[in-house]
């Protein structure tokens, strides 16, 4: 039988993965001893897990994380305070994801805050959600070119799509109006349907003077802060202990 041929219908098919697995089998002589339907199934497989890795492979490339942040890597030794428990079980599965909430990265800077979101955002990834990373000024610099280009309400529906969306170094300023105005839109358009992650250095309680308007900041908490898990972290930077 000419192989050719048959692996380039396959591959104009876009069956590449099963086209692998079919080389991969003309390789291997002990492949000559399994029935047409064990071999018909290690080909399915070999499709199936490659149309997987692909998927992956974009959702990864479109989320824009920091580093290479993974669960495997979050170092439970340091003395920043991490519940091991919780991070686990946030984890399992990624279920915080599917229940739409939230979680806070809370603490000083340099202490693995973004590392720890970015871990379980990546983690999120990998169980097939969509996940998009972005420090909060940029967001906010972003809504504003939309507003001014008029793509602003084609950005908001973006942001209001993606499963995990992880805003870093959130409330580190004061809010304009319009910034106001647009984190109320993301917010409203999340509520109960998706998951964010926020990581800041200011405690909970001062989030409210960041957003500055107090009925616009009882608005935004509110829909961010009932349903979030809380990971609290503390110590020194860990630039400063890499430098020691």
């Amino acid at each position: 039988m000419l192989i050719e041929p048959v692996m380039e219908k396959l591959v104009s098919m876009r069956l590449t993965g099963m086209g692998e697995g079919l080389k991969a089998q003309q390789q291997d002589p002990a492949v000559a001893d399994l029935s047409f339907n064990e071999r018909l199934a290690m080909l399915v497989d070999q499709q199936w897990n490659w149309r997987e890795n692909q998927a992956l492979d974009r959702r990864m490339k479109a989320a824009k994380l920091r580093g290479n942040a993974c669960m495997e890597e979050i170092d439970f030794r340091a003395s920043c305070g991490l519940d091991r428990s919780l991070i686990r079980a946030l984890a399992q599965e990624s279920g915080w994801v599917s229940k739409h909430e939230n979680i806070f990265g809370l603490g000083p800077t340099g202490v693995g805050k973004s590392f720890v979101a970015s871990g379980l955002a990546q983690n999120a990834c990998r169980d097939g959600y969509s996940v998009f990373y972005v420090r909060a000024q940029a967001m906010l610099r972003d809504l504003g070119l939309a507003r001014a280009d008029g793509s602003l309400r084609h950005l908001l529906a973006r942001l209001g799509r993606i499963d995990v969306m992880v805003i870093d170094d959130w409330a580190m300023a004061p809010m304009t109006e319009t910034e106001r105005r647009d984190c109320w839109e993301i917010c409203e358009e999340r509520y109960l349907r998706r998951s964010t992650v926020l990581t800041s250095q200011r405690p909970i309680s001062r989030w409210h003077e960041q957003i500055s308007d107090p009925k616009v900041a009882d608005g935004i908490l509110d829909r961010l802060v009932h349903n979030a898990h809380r990971i609290e972290m503390k110590g020194e930077s860990m630039r400063k202990r890499g430098k020691a």
